[in-house]
């Protein structure tokens, strides 16, 4: 009995050590910039507002994504979708609408990630690298329920993809758009024209992609269906 209190000891032990080196994940670690993403001549990143929008300035179709940086489905979204958004952007087909919300912004720990996040990605718009920021981000995506990036660390990844401008580390440690990010996402999970029906319940989640101010319920031919009219 001795022995086997000793062995359910040093589990539970381990598993606390476990579950503490998974949730903190992040510490300490810098933010991989991967392989930069190659935007063809014509494409604009402007930022207006909380919304970064991509594209050639003549591209026939748009599509709005509201997507939270600390959310799992999100990542899996971007994986799966990311290249194929990204190609037809550079074909002009396609502007993307970004919309960077924060729907999890009490899941990290400690909470805030989700916010600051999106803070530094529209500060990343301001230095014309939102691209390379965004997809880095959701290529080294922390575990819901655990540690996010710190500021320090989306400062760094702005500097390694090569921002130089002071401006962005700046915006990042005062917040600059916080609140504005905060404003918009109350409108956002208030607008029924956004809410889908999640379980028989109409409601805001993430991905959401829409159209004209109107989600479309998401599938794997959902692309294709926005560049030839069909989608909605």
């Amino acid at each position: 009995m001795v022995i086997a209190v000793v062995v359910v000891a040093v589990l539970v032990i381990g598993g606390v050590l476990w579950i503490n080196s998974s949730k903190n994940a992040t510490e300490n670690t810098a933010i991989q910039p991967g392989a930069a993403p190659t935007l063809a001549a014509g494409v604009v990143e402007k930022r207006d507002g909380v919304v970064v929008s991509v594209g050639k300035p003549d591209a026939p179709k748009s599509v709005d994504l509201y997507a939270d940086f600390l959310c799992p489905v999100c990542g899996q979204f971007q994986q799966a979708y990311g290249q194929q958004m990204e190609q037809a952007i550079n074909q002009g087909k396609l502007t993307v609408r970004y919309h960077m919300v924060t729907l999890l912004n009490d899941r990290s720990d400690p909470p805030g990630y989700s916010l600051d996040s999106a803070n530094a990605a529209l500060a990343a718009a301001d230095a014309h690298k939102f691209t390379a920021f965004h997809d880095a981000l959701f290529k080294n995506q922390p575990e819901e329920g655990g540690r996010g990036y710190d500021k320090a660390q989306l400062i760094k990844l702005g500097q390694d993809i090569g921002i130089t401008d002071p401006k962005f580390s700046q915006s990042i440690n005062l917040g600059a758009y916080d609140q504005q990010i905060q404003a918009a996402f109350q409108k956002t999970v208030s607008d029924p024209n956004l809410a889908q029906d999640y379980q028989g319940q109409p409601s805001f989640g993430t991905p959401t992609l829409a159209i004209d101010g109107k989600a479309f319920k998401t599938t794997p031919d959902w692309l294709a269906k926005v560049l030839n009219g069909t989608a909605g």
